[in-house]
């Protein structure tokens, strides 16, 4: 009786060890699997994101600061303050109205001043006849913010400022005649207005000289060939930067993270991209909206749309360099599979979104062709 009983429990211990052994083989399969597979980002974050800096969070509802006549006038609402000769052609800005263009031409024609910080940007009482009138300083407050997007989807290489430490301040004055406004954009109660790591203009200019040997170094490769050259650019940027996973680094959504720290989210390749693109001329816009990815997540996500031969087509430089669900390397398939694509293909995964911010300015994007290149 013993004997049988002993029989039966070495029986069961036996039967656990075999079904261990084989849960442990198939974890074991499907890591080996996952590490032969590439795959797009589980995860991937820009500026639209709720986690990241949002420009909706972060460009301010304008101050309305109450000021003596006298201050006022002390603060220079006297002075003729005009930005009409500044001259700027680019593809969000030329969407913008009248008053959100001279806000940008403001940014664009103080680019030096701002390294600085906390440079002052003064629009004296060039916005009077739009105060006067009602909702004015909320009409105000909506064109700095799509000036503010314009000019920040435009530039790339303005990677340094940071939308949640500027202000755009509008100072009132009533006296019994009349009211007097004065509006400028400054840094509030903040140190600087610069994103985290940059303390000074000194800190700004070395990063821009790291960053122009990079870019240099990138640019002795141009062939002056419109396909070459933007391959080029997409290969090195597949085969350099690091997609960042853990959203906790610094300068991963701008050109500095891109070029010299090599580890970035999808905004950042597509930042870079733009910015290479700027350097040889060749028509190039950022994209934000939406991306479905492998395990049919969908999240923001950045890209670019080029132009090759007067047509535009999409390029998502972050979902040709993937995240590995493990070990191995990206295919030569996998590498070009977001290159120069049209959209038919392009948007079965990709859905563009022109409003970056809730109830901001719709923006437009060029349309791309239906058809790969």
């Amino acid at each position: 009786m013993k004997s049988k009983f002993t029989t039966i429990i070495m029986d069961i211990i036996i039967i656990l060890i075999i079904s261990i052994l084989g849960i442990f083989g198939v974890i074991f399969w499907q890591e080996l699997k996952q590490i032969e597979t590439t795959a797009e980002p589980e995860a991937f974050q820009t500026v639209l994101s709720d986690n990241s800096n949002t420009i909706d969070r972060n460009i301010e509802t304008p101050k309305i600061i109450e000021n003596s006549l006298e201050q006022i006038k002390d603060e220079g609402i006297a002075k003729k303050i005009d930005y009409s000769s500044v001259t700027v052609d680019k593809y969000f800005y030329n969407q913008l109205e009248n008053e959100a263009k001279t806000i940008y031409k403001a940014l664009e024609a103080n680019q030096e001043n701002l390294k600085t910080g906390n440079y002052k940007i003064d629009f004296g009482d060039i916005f009077s006849n739009l105060l006067e009138k009602e909702n004015g300083q909320e009409q105000l407050g909506r064109y700095y913010q799509s000036a503010f997007e314009a000019y920040n989807y435009d530039n790339p290489e303005v990677f340094y400022l940071s939308p949640d430490k500027m202000y755009l301040n509008i100072e009132t004055t009533t006296t019994k005649e009349e009211k007097s406004y004065y509006v400028y954009i400054n840094n509030g109660d903040q140190e600087n207005y610069f994103v985290d790591g940059f303390s000074s203009k000194e800190q700004i200019d070395q990063a821009i000289n790291e960053i122009n040997k990079v870019k240099n170094k990138i640019l002795s490769n141009q062939t002056g060939n419109v396909y070459n050259d933007i391959k080029m650019v997409h290969d090195y940027l597949v085969d350099n930067l690091e997609y960042d996973t853990t959203l906790a680094k610094e300068n991963i959504y701008n050109i500095y993270g891109a070029f010299i720290n090599k580890v970035v989210v999808c905004e950042g390749y597509a930042r870079a991209f733009k910015c290479m693109m700027d350097e040889m001329e060749i028509p190039c816009v950022l994209v934000m909206g939406k991306g479905t990815n492998l395990q049919g997540q969908t999240e923001t996500h950045a890209w670019n749309y080029v132009q090759v031969n007067g047509i535009w087509y999409a390029i998502d430089a972050t979902w040709d360099d993937p995240v590995m669900l493990g070990y191995g390397r990206v295919s030569a398939e996998s590498k070009y599979k977001y290159f120069l694509k049209g959209s038919n293909t392009f948007n079965q995964d990709h859905t563009p979104i022109g409003q970056f911010t809730p109830n901001g300015k719709v923006f437009e994007y060029p349309v791309i062709h239906n058809q790969d290149y």
